[in-house]
């Protein structure tokens, strides 16, 4: 740069001095001939002071030039020296490695060589090893020779032993039937007996440490989630009946109840589907029919026409009609309701409605939405002490029973009915099969519908829970008592406390002590294959022995 600087500015010196000549010459000849000579003299020291500059400027650019080649050829110098000092270590890192390398090859080399060594001291060790072996196997060889030389001698001598034996015990067992008058036959018999009745014995005496232990443990485990669930779910006890009892004011209002030729009664009946009895009870009239929800309108409507005083056929139809929309409304309010109570939530409307008719059904005299609400409660409470789904559970119990709100047109058992309206309503797959699994109709799927099961049993056997007919109390009874006389060596049955334990008198010689919890487990076996029951039978077996004498 310094250069060029120098050859740019050098002529344009020169041109700028020529040009101010020629017109300081052109100036100086215009204005003033006579000054020429001075002109020229000024001229010729701006020329002369140009040269000088000149000289300058050059002396300096070749002095920054020579300066610039020094710098340069000492950075080519230092350069040089920095790639000579990294090509160095380069070489020293590589060296190092490849010498790192060849250390660790000769050192597996050495390795190896050392593992050729001792496999070869092994192999050798292992060939001197089976030549040893060989030696012993020929003495080996050489002695089993010699012991099954020994052995065949003394299995000779054994043989002819076990002859004579055989014939001492021939002719010992024909002494001792000649003694014992018995024949080998009736003697094994007699053996066989005898430790057959030693066996049952044993087993007994085995079967009843296992149920004891299985009883501790099971009661430890079931009592309190049994017990807990019925005390903390008890509802009322069974007041259902099939007729309803209407006070009324005065005997007159019975006339007017009848109707003129009896066609007001008529017309009720026919309009709810219940029978009216009018007959000597005073100041009060029957209404008869099975259908709950009818008798409640017909109990209902009733008091209306008496309270509004206007009896005839055309109001009769109207009231019906009235309470009966009413209680339809009721239905769905009490359907909401239990739903609140059992804390289950995303019922179908037309579930909530059978829910509702539940308080207007009754099984065994046993009010159908109670019986539902218990069990709910109680499959809940035992759900959650076991671990599983309580609301689930709850949920399946309340519906259990929806089956039987069903038309009675309808044939089917309640189980089936409820199964197929849970899946049209689509309940849980759980729910629809605790519903329809709780009388056996349809395989257990998982354990709420055990417990589902469990709960309606609990909840049906409760004293007073339900009614059953005097003939079939009887009929009960009879097969128990029947069904324990049918085994060996029970002389007397009891059926006592309704049906609910079983008395069972056995003979001292033929039963032991300890065959007698035998035959209580298999009496109970009987009862639960033939019979069908509420709650549980208990089965007491008593084996006693009596002496008597007289005194004469």
């Amino acid at each position: 740069m310094p250069e060029m600087e120098l050859y740019i500015l050098l002529p344009v010196l020169v041109v700028l001095c020529l040009v101010t000549f020629f017109l300081g010459w052109f100036i100086q000849v215009k204005i003033n001939k006579g000054k020429v000579d001075g002109a020229e003299n000024v001229a010729k020291k701006i020329v002369k002071d140009a040269e000088n500059k000149a000289i300058e400027i050059t002396t300096e650019a070749e002095k920054r030039a020579k300066n610039f080649k020094i710098e340069a050829e000492k950075s080519a110098q230092n350069l040089k020296k920095e790639k000579l000092l990294e090509v160095k270590d380069e070489f020293y890192k590589r060296k190092q490695k490849y010498d790192e390398e060849v250390r660790a090859r000769e050192k597996e080399v050495g390795e190896i060589e050392k593992r050729i060594r001792n496999e070869k001291e092994s192999v050798e060790k292992i060939k001197n090893d089976l030549l040893q072996k060989e030696k012993n196997a020929q003495q080996v060889h050489s002695e089993y020779t010699a012991k099954l030389k020994e052995f065949t001698e003394k299995k000779e001598e054994v043989d002819k032993l076990e002859q004579e034996v055989n014939n001492l015990i021939k002719d010992q067992k024909e002494k001792l039937q000649r003694i014992s008058g018995l024949s080998e036959e009736e003697a094994k018999n007699l053996l066989f007996e005898s430790l057959l009745n030693q066996v049952k014995l044993e087993s007994a005496q085995k079967l009843q440490e296992v149920r004891e232990q299985t009883k501790i443990e099971a009661n430890k485990i079931s009592k309190n989630i049994v017990i807990q669930a019925i005390q903390r779910s008890a509802v009322d006890h069974s007041v259902e009946t099939t007729v309803s009892v209407l006070q009324i004011q005065s005997d007159e209002l019975k006339g007017r109840i009848i109707g003129k030729e009896g066609r007001n009664i008529r017309a009720f009946e026919a309009a709810t589907g219940v029978d009216i009895i009018v007959d000597d009870t005073p100041e009060a009239i029957i209404i008869s029919g099975f259908d709950p929800f009818r008798r409640e309108i017909a109990r209902i409507a009733m008091e209306r026409l008496i309270a509004d005083g206007r009896i005839h056929p055309a109001r009769i139809e109207e009231v019906v009609m009235k309470v009966e929309k009413e209680l339809n409304e009721e239905i769905m309010r009490v359907g909401e309701q239990t739903i609140l109570d059992i804390g289950i939530q995303g019922v179908n409307r037309d579930i909530i409605t059978l829910i509702g008719r539940m308080k207007y059904r009754s099984s065994y005299g046993q009010n159908v939405l109670n019986h539902s609400v218990e069990v709910a409660h109680i499959a809940g409470i035992m759900a959650a002490e076991l671990g599983l789904d309580a609301q689930m559970a709850r949920r399946a119990g309340l519906l259990h029973d929806i089956g039987k709100t069903i038309d009675r047109s309808i044939e089917g058992p309640h189980s089936l009915l409820g199964y197929e309206i849970a899946k049209r309503c689509k309940e849980h797959p759980i729910v629809c099969n605790a519903i329809g699994s709780h009388h056996d109709e349809i395989p257990m799927e998982h354990p709420i519908a055990v417990l589902v099961q469990a709960a309606d049993a609990i909840s049906g056997a409760r004293p007073g829970a339900r009614r059953e007919s005097v003939e079939a109390y009887s009929k009960r009874l009879e097969k128990l008592e029947a069904i324990a006389t049918s085994f060996e060596g029970v002389t007397k049955t009891y059926a006592i406390q309704a049906g609910r334990e079983v008395r069972v008198i056995v003979e001292q010689e033929k039963i032991s002590d300890i065959l007698q919890d035998q035959l209580a487990e298999d009496i109970a076996l009987k009862i639960q294959e033939e019979m069908e029951y509420p709650g549980q039978i208990k089965i007491n077996v008593i084996r006693e022995r009596r002496s008597i004498a007289y005194a004469k």
